[in-house]
């Protein structure tokens, strides 16, 4: 259902601003007013990677006033594939500065805030509520839970976003929307899925250009809301189908017994987001404790000549970019249905991209008896930075 404007419009815009927004002035839909309403609209990103990279850059060049940019991390060479606000030169700079410089080159009119630090339930609030609207870019569910939280507590829409390999979803979660009836992200997911089930995209891959298609409906839907136009996704996911082209919208109610955003709310503070979604298994870190190896460790077994089993329990296209010599490839997924290759007589040690999987297949191992079993700590990526630095990382 439309939704009335969600800011106030600005007195004026100059000639400049005229001139730089006019194929926006002449469509009926926005005209003056929209475009004054984005000029005196605080947006804030969570994220300037993947997500975060396509939305900065069209809320830029769409002349939202204040542009806020959350994030802590520094570019890498992986992300040059999807984030495409920053450039070859930036690698090694922070995100957050990099982001800012390409605004300022997009638009120049444009205020930017930096929130350099990491995201936490001490600092979110504060953040917050110096914006209007809040857009998230970020990847793990954590953050997620932690950004629909705050934004229910301080009554600011949340236009989310999510990629997968060739898969996204957009929605608007916005409890305190006009009518009562819209829902919270709780609404659509009770719960974090358990540690170790979803991967990131880190660990699974995502088709670069699917981040600029979902990137994109966010900022429209930022732009919607800001402006008061058209029917925004608030009570509708958005599935995106990159390979067979498709989209499609499914309703998405609001919960009456929703712990947050219900008609009885129980939660109505702050929690620990890391500890409710949890990034491996209890059984994960019980196998592990006094089971887990440094890949120089794993260096000084393989040069001694000790008789073990090495197991890479990543995917098949991860094995073929890099791999620790001698490895066998053993899929996490496969591992319970190929025990019986496994040897009793001497220790399996396990093996993935971070060392995260490799604890959760390590679990497996311990509860099918393979007491000796051990996995390493950092896995490949620790392999390749402290053991043999020429070869690539991912």
């Amino acid at each position: 259902m439309p939704l009335p404007p969600l800011v106030e419009p600005a007195a004026a815009l100059t000639v400049d601003e005229v001139r730089r927004y006019s194929r926006h002035l002449i469509i009926p839909d926005v005209a003056m007013d929209g475009q004054k309403r984005l000029k005196n609209a605080r947006v804030l990103a969570v994220g300037a990677g993947g997500l975060g990279s396509p939305t900065l850059m069209y809320l830029a060049a769409a002349g939202v006033g204040t542009l806020g940019v959350v994030d802590f991390d520094v570019v890498d060479e992986s992300n040059l594939q999807r984030q495409v606000i920053h450039g070859q030169s930036d690698i090694g700079r922070p995100k957050a500065v990099s982001a800012r410089d390409s605004i300022k080159e997009i638009n120049p009119l444009v205020d930017v805030r930096l929130h350099e630090e990491r995201l936490d339930s001490s600092n979110v609030m504060e953040i917050f509520a110096q914006y209007d609207l809040i857009v998230d870019g970020t990847d793990n569910f954590a953050t997620r839970y932690l950004v629909n939280d705050a934004c229910v507590l301080l009554g600011k829409p949340y236009v989310w976003g999510s990629i997968y390999r060739f898969d996204g979803q957009a929605s608007v979660f916005w409890a305190n929307a006009p009518g009562g009836t819209a829902p919270c992200y709780r609404c659509l997911y009770p719960e974090p899925p358990p540690p170790g089930m979803v991967p990131s995209c880190a660990e699974g891959g995502v088709l670069g250009v699917l981040c600029a298609s979902i990137g994109a409906i966010q900022t429209t839907e930022a732009i919607k809301l800001l402006t008061g136009i058209g029917e925004p996704l608030v009570g509708r996911l958005m599935i995106y189908d990159a390979l067979e082209m498709t989209y499609r919208t499914v309703q998405v109610r609001k919960d009456p017994e929703c712990p947050l955003c219900g008609k009885n709310p129980t939660i109505t503070e702050l929690i620990d987001y890391d500890a409710f979604c949890g990034t491996v298994s209890d059984e994960a870190v019980e196998a592990a404790t006094g089971s887990t190896i440094t890949a120089p460790e794993l260096a000084q077994m393989l040069d001694r000549g000790d008789d073990l089993l090495l197991v890479d329990v990543r995917e098949p296209a991860e094995y073929e970019i890099v791999r620790i010599p001698g490895g066998v490839l053993i899929p996490k997924g496969d591992l319970p249905a190929r025990l019986s290759e496994l040897p009793q007589d001497k220790p399996v040690v396990l093996y993935c991209k971070t060392g995260v999987r490799s604890a959760e297949a390590l679990a497996v191992l311990k509860g099918a008896g393979f007491s000796s079993a051990k996995h390493v700590q950092g896995g490949v990526t620790a392999w390749a930075t402290q053991v043999d630095r020429a070869l690539p990382t991912y």
